[in-house]
């Protein structure tokens, strides 16, 4: 079920791909090295696989019912874009392909006032696999992913609202797709991994800085990957998990210091995840949720790390299987899930909440058209913004709102 890049045709068949849209999006807001206390007991190994007990057990909590209404239509379909939530409220989704496989350079605008979406500048070069930031001044980086000759790129673009226009920005030391990017708290954004030219992971790092909107080289990762999450911590630091190196499904994760700008290892995860979601939680833990592993099997299984001892333990099941999906955590806490794709790479029309004070799922309303690569961006008021994605070969230009 992996899928990226080099490694499938540019038609749109919806299978599994990690990390191509949501790398940022909205997608996904420490820690001792690697050791006894960080690694996983056999016992929460074991418990990896969810029994059927188990999976009824999840869907025990009774939470509040969302529901999802249609929300109008996207200047253009488009699947494996990005979202950024914008200082003034409004929500920029960029790029992706549309239903042809054809990358697009376009951008557009959902005003949550008017419930309308409108074009807005394109960018310079097409992309998909990119990453976008908003950085603390309130423009966004867009960087890296790849175009339609499937070469991963170096360069990276500035969003300015203000103006509704894209410029040139600054080259990472490599070519990356398929990578994360993390702002810091000091305002920096951190890009890890990626993609290279022959598929297998990237293991160096660039530091973005939006004073001289120029790169360099930061530490090197642990091991090689892309497709992963990126996860800021409460302290400051950042937290790597899983993705793909070849045709290996990562089940370690890894921390970066951005005091020592190096990486370290930390406690690796239960089971090997590609396709996943990863959620900060308010208490600090990290909720890592679905994907899919080295066998190409669909994940049911959902894990928790904790930055106190460095590990990751099973938390309750989800209620379905599912890769490829968005987690966005409300208001109230809880982490919402959306979409993704089943096992034959057709849409899931499912969503479910994670109750983080009971550690198990429930369902909640479905969305009006089953979709996977699609974006979510919680909007000031609450709701939640589901905008294009594919199911099989058709590409969205709907989107949807999920109301609590």
């Amino acid at each position: 079920m992996r899928v990226f890049s080099r490694l499938a045709s540019c038609a749109v068949v919806l299978i599994v791909v990690a990390g191509c849209g949501n790398a940022t999006a909205t997608p996904n807001l420490g820690i001792p090295t690697a050791g006894p206390s960080g690694a996983p007991s056999s016992a929460q190994t074991s418990a990896a696989q969810p029994s059927p007990a188990a999976t009824a057990a999840s869907t025990a909590t009774a939470l509040p019912v969302g529901k999802f209404v249609a929300a109008g239509t996207m200047v253009s379909a488009r699947r494996s874009d990005t979202d950024t939530l914008l200082a003034d409220g409004r929500v920029l989704l960029v790029g992706g392909q549309d239903a042809n496989g054809t990358t697009l350079a376009s951008a557009e605008i959902y005003d949550p006032k008017t419930g309308k979406f409108a074009a807005t500048g394109s960018m310079k070069v097409a992309r998909w696999g990119h990453t976008a930031t908003l950085l603390k001044d309130g423009r966004v980086l867009i960087a890296g992913g790849e175009n339609d000759g499937l070469a991963p790129l170096n360069s990276s673009e500035i969003f300015n609202p203000s103006s509704g226009t894209f410029a040139t920005g600054g080259k990472m030391s490599v070519a990356r797709d398929g990578h994360t990017a993390t702002l810091l708290s000091d305002g920096r954004v951190l890009l890890a991994g990626g993609s290279g030219d022959n598929g297998d992971g990237i293991d160096s790092a660039d530091l973005f800085d939006p004073a001289t909107n120029s790169f360099s080289p930061t530490g090197k990762l642990t091991a090689g990957r892309w497709g992963q999450t990126a996860t800021l911590l409460k302290d400051g630091r950042v937290l790597l998990t899983g993705g793909e190196d070849g045709p290996d499904t990562l089940a370690s994760a890894e921390i970066y210091d951005p005091a020592a700008g190096s990486f370290a290892a930390t406690g690796s995860m239960t089971t090997t995840r590609s396709g996943h979601t990863a959620t900060l939680l308010a208490d600090g833990r990290v909720l890592v949720a679905g994907g899919s592993d080295t066998d190409d099997n669909l994940l049911q299984t959902a894990e928790l790390f904790d930055p106190a001892s460095g590990g990751f333990a099973v938390t309750g099941p989800m209620t379905g299987q599912r890769a490829d999906h968005t987690a966005t955590m409300l208001q109230d806490g809880l982490v919402l899930l959306v979409g993704g794709a089943d096992a034959g790479g057709a849409g899931v029309a499912s969503a479910e909440l994670f109750d983080p004070s009971s550690g198990t799922f429930s369902s909640t309303g479905s969305l009006n058209s089953a979709r996977g690569h699609q974006t979510a961006t919680l909007l000031a008021n609450g709701q939640v913004l589901i905008a294009g994605g594919a199911d099989s070969d058709t590409v969205f230009d709907a989107a949807e709102l999920y109301e609590p």
